[in-house]
């Protein structure tokens, strides 16, 4: 374990930053909410499940053996409805939206957790929960419904800081005749007419939302989480009823450190399908690599919100061919004299340096994903003011530049998920992509920098410089690099 990094994390429960530290190192349990399966994923979706895919691979990289979990709803009023109106099973709805979920996840380059489960695959557990809190007097029986009793723990309200005093005004809340306090939250549903039932002590239903998630975190990882993880709108109800139900039935902590995401906002407003600006994963992942909606979602520190622009993802896509460009012809270095570093070469080698620590640093300070961008970027800067000098690049210089790419290789690629393709594949496709969309051929492209390259030789600049301008039109810039001239589709 590197033992010389401390992991850092803002402990929603705590409302601070604390050392992490798990209950049974080097064993690392975490648990986040996943999708409630009954419709397409959206940005704020991808935004949780990148962002606890980062905290999952530095877990790893810091030594931690990491049980994760992620849950998946796959039974839930929306669900229903959805198969109602679509005139289909249930099932049929759930399962095709969690194929499409995990499709989507894996192009965005989020590793798979240790255990996916899903609600329906759990009613027993989440059955025998029920009877134990009913056992211990803090869960009600009434007309076939079961209900947590929120005055019965004392403890409700801790996560969100809210009094349960405060809590009914404005609050929102099932309301149903059946319950002792308007906050009483249902554990068991009875089901309706022609709804998907299981067989229960207290007559056929299914389970309430809020059980699921305790009785999976308790089969998988025990009574007593490391870590939770979810969107910040998740606090309340949805964890705060997790933290009361878990807690009244095992009388032990559910939860160690709660970790919440910001959420998504779209030019500055919230996003919702009722206002148009719905952003989903399928139609981002149409129009853009995977590793430029990862990066875009990586720009700001994850408790902060993120607002999502065409300007801002354009410029995390520019951000990432620029990435890739620099690895492309950072390959290309080779030795051609012995000797050490260069004044290019000693200022490479200490952005190097620097990079490698502050990288590192960035995500131990609760992840600060934004910073460790910034380190990564400050040192991509330096490698192309590098560049131009790299045709006489010594042995000592040669050495530096493999101690570099397999740096970014286990730290960016590795640590962010981004970087991870080889070079000239990702320059290749993406290049092939925006010609597509312009409706241009790669090799009318290739045949004009070759005459460019003829006209050159020949010295013949005045023709050179009007092929440049004229593929500039076509939106294709080219640039002279000591090793090819290299082209961007730029539009």
């Amino acid at each position: 374990m590197r033992n010389e990094i401390k992991l850092k994390l803002y402990n929603t429960l705590t409302r601070q930053r604390e050392v992490f530290e798990p209950l049974n190192p080097p064993r690392v349990s975490m648990y986040v909410c996943g999708i409630t399966a009954y419709d397409e994923a959206h940005l704020g979706h991808a935004r949780a499940a990148v962002v606890f895919d980062v905290l999952y691979r530095f877990l790893r990289y810091l030594g931690y053996e990491v049980l994760y979990i992620r849950n998946y709803t796959d039974i839930d009023d929306k669900i229903i409805n959805r198969a109602l109106k679509e005139g289909r099973p249930w099932h049929e709805i759930a399962e095709h939206y969690i194929r499409e979920y995990q499709e989507e996840m894996a192009a965005l380059k989020v590793l798979p957790p240790t255990h996916e489960p899903r609600a329906t695959e759990h009613i027993p557990e989440m059955i025998a929960l029920v009877e134990r809190l009913i056992e211990r007097g803090v869960a009600y029986v009434a007309d076939g419904e079961v209900y947590f009793a929120v005055e019965k723990f004392p403890g409700y309200g801790k996560l969100s800081g809210r009094k349960l005093s405060d809590m009914i005004a404005g609050a929102r809340v099932e309301v149903s005749e059946k319950k002792r306090h308007p906050l009483d939250f249902a554990l068991w549903k009875a089901s309706k007419p022609g709804e998907p039932s299981w067989d229960s002590p207290w007559g056929p239903g299914r389970p309430g939302w809020h059980l699921e998630c305790s009785a999976m975190s308790m089969k998988y990882a025990g009574e007593t989480l490391d870590i939770h993880g979810g969107g910040l709108d998740l606090i309340f109800p949805h964890h705060e009823n997790e933290i009361a139900q878990s807690e009244a039935a095992t009388g032990k902590p559910f939860v160690r450190y709660f970790v919440h995401n910001g959420l998504i906002t779209v030019n500055g407003e919230k996003m919702a399908k009722s206002l148009g600006n719905y952003v989903s994963v399928k139609e981002l992942l149409a129009r853009y690599h995977p590793e430029t909606i990862r990066l875009f979602l990586l720009t700001k520190h994850y408790r902060s919100p993120l607002d999502f622009t065409e300007k801002g993802i354009q410029d995390a896509e520019k951000a990432l061919y620029g990435l890739y460009e620099a690895l492309y012809f950072l390959q290309k270095v080779k030795p051609q004299r012995e000797g050490g570093l260069s004044k290019a070469g000693k200022r490479l080698k200490s952005a190097f340096e620097k990079f490698a620590l502050g990288m590192l640093q960035s995500l131990a300070e609760d992840l600060n994903t934004a910073e460790a961008l910034a380190e990564t970027f400050a040192l991509i800067s330096e490698i192309n003011r590098f560049l131009p000098t790299a045709r006489q690049a010594s042995s000592e210089e040669a050495k530096l530049k493999e101690e570099i790419l397999a740096s970014l290789k286990e730290k960016v690629g590795a640590l962010l998920g981004i970087g991870l393709e080889e070079p000239a594949q990702f320059i290749q496709k993406e290049r092939q992509r925006k010609l597509k969309a312009l409706g241009l051929k790669e090799e009318d492209i290739k045949r004009k920098i070759q005459a460019r390259e003829e006209a050159r030789q020949r010295k013949d600049f005045e023709t050179a410089d009007r092929i440049r301008e004229s593929l500039a039109r076509q939106g294709i810039a080219l640039r002279d690099t000591p090793w090819e001239t290299f082209w961007v589709v730029e539009k």
